[in-house]
């Protein structure tokens, strides 16, 4: 068990451009942002209605969204879904439905949980055994994990859920990456009895980060909690535009999904051939743990491409995908300058 008694400190996050200018004053611009597992292929841009910016959001317009996003997500219905600017902004309340007690989070992962358990009052910790979770008061995890990609089982979700349930404790499965990863596993669908709250992000797979969209999927009771928390107006007029359209474009989600997972395969392909190990992620990123990874990182950074480096863990990486072939292009350039100074250079791809 890892005590995290500095959690409410801010983290460092990727996808800063301008921190990776600081860190790589000479290198050539723009940067090949690979540091965020945020879908490069954003769902299409589309004309918004003057209203969506000149009036206050709609009730009618809100209730639509959590339909759409209960049906898109699995959750029982409307009633279970708290919308919200971002899921970011829903750490701190789903960690505040708890009295102040012992919040545990399986680790390594997402660093912002901690911090937000802890603005909520929590003694937190970092454990990495999943059976220890049953010792919190308030247990958070990420399925998939971000950065490894590891899927807990739904069977043992449940087993745990209905245990801190007894005890009046909480259960926050982050679900960030779900809309790539076993749908099988999801808890979406059985957030009904209470106990469970499941998070789901908008911006990630639908690559449209900065429309600041996401969701708590909870008991209805839970919801309407974090509605009241949050307040009116919540979600911009231009989040619910996209929201309601993107959620209900089963199509463009199902194609997407197929095209992700080909990325993912020719990234793990390129890295492959420059002996670069993979050892897990999802289709909207890759993992991987190398005593070169330190290397590696400032090799890439120096030639503008960025990737997520930890600096409490210096042995790991993490790589988002490249969006066009300018950047496919930029990042295999990289890694040959890269293994151009190793001992031995790259190995050819078996075809």
């Amino acid at each position: 068990m890892k005590l995290l008694s500095g959690a409410i400190a801010a983290v460092d996050h990727g996808g800063s451009l301008g921190r990776a200018s600081a860190l790589f004053p000479h290198a050539p611009q723009p940067f090949v942002d690979l540091s965020t597992g945020i879908n490069p292929h954003s769902y299409p841009l589309f004309e918004l209605p003057a209203t969506a910016l000149t009036r206050l959001p709609e009730a009618g317009q809100l209730r639509e969204l959590a339909e759409i996003a209960a049906g898109a997500y699995g959750a029982p219905s409307a009633a279970h879904v708290a919308a919200a600017p971002g899921t970011q902004i829903l750490l701190p309340r789903a960690a505040s439905l708890v009295r102040p007690g012992k919040a545990l989070v399986l680790g390594p992962t997402y660093a912002e949980h901690a911090r937000a358990a802890a603005i909520a009052g929590h003694a937190v910790a970092e454990v990495g055994d999943f059976d220890s979770l049953v010792e919190a008061d308030l247990a958070v995890l990420v399925n998939p994990n971000n950065p490894d990609g590891r899927v807990i089982e739904k069977a043992r979700l449940l087993d745990l859920a209905a245990r801190l349930r007894a005890k009046g404790g909480l259960l926050v499965v982050d679900e960030a990456f779900m809309d790539v990863g076993p749908i099988e596993q999801s808890l979406a669908g059985d957030v009904a009895e209470g106990g469970i709250v499941v998070l789901r992000s908008f911006g990630k797979f639908f690559g449209l980060a900065g429309v600041r969209l996401g969701f708590a999927l909870t008991d209805p009771l839970t919801a309407e909690r974090l509605d009241a928390q949050l307040g009116p107006w919540a979600v911009a007029g231009p989040a619910l535009e996209y929201g309601i359209r993107a959620l209900s474009d089963a199509n463009w989600q199902a194609d997407m999904r197929k095209r992700l997972a080909q990325d993912a395969g020719r990234l793990d392909a390129l890295l492959d051939r420059f002996d670069v190990p993979v050892s897990g992620g999802t289709s909207l990123f890759r993992y991987l743990s190398s005593p070169e990874a330190s290397s590696l990182f400032s090799a890439l950074g120096e030639c503008g491409v960025l990737v997520r480096h930890f600096a409490e863990r210096p042995q790991v990486l993490r790589f988002g995908l490249p969006g066009n072939d300018a950047e496919w292009q930029r990042l295999e350039s990289a890694l040959a300058a890269w293994a151009s100074r190793r001992e031995d250079g790259p190995k050819e791809i078996e075809r």
